[in-house]
């Protein structure tokens, strides 16, 4: 199953990866943070690790390290725009909880 792109997300990160002139993809992680336990990190990747997990949508690489994935497996990341507001929004099937702010979650 892996990790997956929305067509609206990998849109804004080809786009984006074409202004930056570099990189292969984004990674997607967690970390331990906020009053949930957990939180997301992304970032542009310029190259893989040898322990990486690489997953393709619509063209897109997203990077995933192995011990992440157990908190990630089957989220779609999607791109959003409401309002004045956009942004990335994860679509994660595992979380069980999240704060009120939406920054962490739990699973």
């Amino acid at each position: 199953m892996g990790v997956t792109l929305s067509e609206s997300a990998a849109r804004h990160v080809s786009n984006f990866i074409a202004k930056r002139g570099k990189g292969v993809g984004i990674r997607l992680g967690v970390k331990t943070s906020g009053c949930s336990g957990m939180a997301y990190k992304l970032e542009f990747v310029d190259g893989t690790e040898d322990e990486d997990l690489v997953f393709e949508s619509h063209g897109v690489k997203v990077v995933v390290d192995p011990k992440s994935l157990a908190y990630l497996e089957g989220t779609e990341l999607d791109f959003v725009k409401e309002g004045l507001n956009e942004g990335f929004k994860f679509n994660n099937p595992n979380v069980k909880d999240q704060c009120g702010c939406g920054e962490s979650f739990n699973v």
